[in-house]
Parts: structure tokens; C-alpha cells; sequence
């Protein structure tokens, strides 16, 4: 028991020599320089998501991203959607299905909360994933976005989710892919192959 006590007593004089020891704050500096312009916003987003790689189509309404779908993707496959408007036409996700009954996804299409115009990437959470696997263990990924959640750079976007509540989030931008094989570009290299935004307008 004296040698417990004696160690609670030296943690605690640690831990108080700590507090005592604190830096002054200090106000957070101004990043306002670096903010993004906020011009074109879904056209200057179309423009990188599609260097690094992604497809990028703007919108009327949701009747528009079917059409789309059913052109450019394999709909005899599996497609699961978090989007309860998309159910009619595609299999609603279920957040408590067991996650290895997602393995053969042919295409995913969930809704992003907002995406970065400097970069290309959407941010998602878990709460609009519908399970943490679906974006990453699909063949192909489609996310929809609304035109006026754009917002120009990484600055803004922390602002946003460092204000956020959740367990888990992601930006992801663009397809899967790496280059670090004999310096050759390969997608699909630990997820989706394809990757495609719809800017709803």
C-alpha cells in the first residue's frame, strides 16, 4: 500500500508541476489571407475534380442523376444508395446490416455535406454514409453535392467541421489511386475505381 501511495504522489506532483507550468495564451492567428476566392465556385470544383481524375456533372434534380446513372454505369449490378429519394430505383442502405454484406457494390451513391472547390474532395461523415465501408469497398463511388455547399479551400471546410459533432469523417477526392508503381498512375488501388460528383443545382 506505501508503494501505491507513493506512486500516486509522484504522479500527482507531476501532474501539478504541468499545470503550473502552462504557456500564456495566446490569440489564434488571422488565416483570413488565405481564404479561398469565392467566384464560379462549381465550375472552378469541376474543373480540378476532373484532373485528379473524378467526373463531374451538374444537375437539374435528382430525375437528372438517374438518367445519368443508368447511361454510364452497369445497373444489371449492385447499386446501393443512402438517399431515400433514390430507393425507387436502387437498394436503400441499412445501417444495421452486417458490412460484409456490402462486399459486391458495383456502385455507391451518397450525398456529401460539402466539397472543397481547391481540391476536388467532398466531406463525409459517417451519419451520411450509411455504414463506414460503403465509400471505400465499392467498385464505383457517386456523390451528390448541392451547388451551394461549395466552398474554395481547406480553410473554410475547417472551419465548418471543426465546429461539427461526429465519430467519424473523410474528405475523399477523387478515385482510388496511387503512383508510386514504376512512377505509373493506378486507380482503383485500395478503393473505388471510378469516382463521379452531381452538383445539384
Amino acid at each position: 500500500m506505501r508503494q501505491n501511495d507513493g506512486i500516486m504522489n509522484t504522479r500527482e506532483k507531476i501532474l501539478e508541476a504541468v499545470l503550473k507550468n502552462q504557456p500564456a495564451t495566446t490569440a489564434l492567428p488571422d488565416i483570413s489571407v488565405f481564404k479561398g476566392d469565392n467566384t464560379d465556385l462549381t465550375q472552378k470544383y469541376i474543373d480540378i475534380f476532373k484532373t485528379i481524375g473524378g467526373d463531374a456533372f451538374l444537375v437539374e434534380d435528382i430525375a437528372a442523376i438517374k438518367k445519368l446513372i443508368n447511361e454510364n454505369f452497369d445497373t444489371g449490378k449492385r447499386i446501393v444508395t443512402t438517399l431515400p429519394e433514390l430507393s425507387d430505383s436502387f437498394e436503400l442502405i441499412s445501417a444495421e446490416a452486417d458490412p460484409h454484406s456490402y462486399e459486391n457494390i458495383e456502385l455507391a451513391i451518397i450525398k456529401a455535406h460539402f466539397s472543397v472547390a481547391e481540391n476536388g474532395a467532398v466531406w463525409l461523415t459517417e451519419g451520411v454514409m450509411g455504414q463506414r465501408i460503403i465509400p471505400y469497398i465499392c467498385q464505383h463511388l457517386a456523390v451528390i453535392v448541392n451547388a451551394e455547399n461549395i466552398v474554395p479551400s481547406l480553410h473554410e471546410a475547417y472551419e465548418i467541421i471543426g465546429a461539427g459533432e461526429y465519430g467519424f469523417g473523410a474528405f475523399i477526392g477523387g478515385p482510388s489511386k496511387t503512383a508510386d508503381i514504376e512512377q505509373a498512375l493506378v486507380l482503383g488501388a485500395h478503393g473505388p475505381l471510378t469516382m463521379t460528383v452531381f452538383i445539384l443545382k
